[in-house]
């Protein structure tokens, strides 16, 4: 097993992503403290990794609010004696009245909306598991963007900003812990159809486009050289890896799952 006997934290852990790691993370054998706001949605991955065979708790954590963040960390940490992975796939950005506006036309709070939102939920999440990885001499800070934080693209308002800063913040966790012991990666991907608000995300380019979101999907998935998206469950497996001891000399980069969408 890849990650036997490791605690991992994961935030966002109801949805698509966040569960899909987390059930990989404890199929490789790690221990899992899955959170997210909606508490009955997480206790549902929770019992789905028990019934087979793992370990999974389930808490309600607002992964933007500080006191909420620390305290449950502690609690994991005094739980569980230590933290060796973090994950953070929190994607609670509302997209109407962010995406598929013309920036010329988007009202500032509408475009500082995702910026703040991601930066201080990852700031606070990985500052969390800094604090305790950096004096246990280990650990793995894991994120998530999709490929408008690398390509510039239109009608994406603050949001393509909001994740290359996350992968900005990413690298420089790197630079200040890597000395510790401590890996800091994103995994950036395509968009996935199998999340939740790719739907909306879609019809509303689409809209914006006077396409369907279908041809809009199509279009998309035409730029790739696999002529499809990323699945979820291919993400869940790179992250299980590169949360392991085997990625050991990968840090302060960008694992790049978009199917050649974006060719590096």
């Amino acid at each position: 097993m890849l990650l036997k006997d490791k605690v991992a934290v994961i935030y966002g852990a109801g949805g698509a992503i966040g569960g899909a790691v987390g059930g990989r993370f404890a199929r490789e054998g790690a221990k899992v403290y899955l959170t997210g706001r909606r508490l009955e949605t997480v206790r549902a991955v929770a019992d789905k990794i028990s019934s087979h065979g793992g370990f999974a708790d389930a808490a309600l954590v607002d992964a933007l609010d500080e006191a909420a963040v620390e305290a449950h960390i502690a609690s994991v940490a005094e739980k569980a004696g230590r933290i060796d992975i973090s994950f953070n796939a929190i994607t609670a950005v509302p997209q109407p009245g962010t995406q598929g506006i013309p920036i010329a036309e988007l009202p500032v709070d509408s475009f500082l909306a995702p910026i703040n939102l991601y930066m201080r939920s990852q700031f606070l999440t990985a500052r969390a598991a800094a604090r305790r990885m950096s004096k246990a001499g280990s650990g793995v800070i894991l994120m998530n963007t999709p490929e408008p934080a690398r390509i510039g693209a239109a009608l994406v308002g603050g949001m393509g900003p909001a994740w290359a800063a996350m992968e900005a913040l990413s690298r420089n966790l790197s630079a200040e812990l890597g000395p510790s012991g401590v890996r800091s990666i994103v995994l950036r991907s395509t968009g996935m159809p199998e999340t939740q608000t790719i739907d909306v995300v879609f019809g509303l380019h689409a809209k914006a486009l006077g396409i369907t979101p279908q041809q809009f999907q199509g279009f998309v998935e035409g730029m790739t050289h696999r002529k499809r998206f990323t699945s979820v469950a291919e993400v869940a497996e790179f992250a299980a890896f590169l949360a392991s001891d085997k990625a050991s000399a990968m840090t302060g980069t960008v694992a790049n799952l978009t199917g050649g969408l974006i060719v590096d």
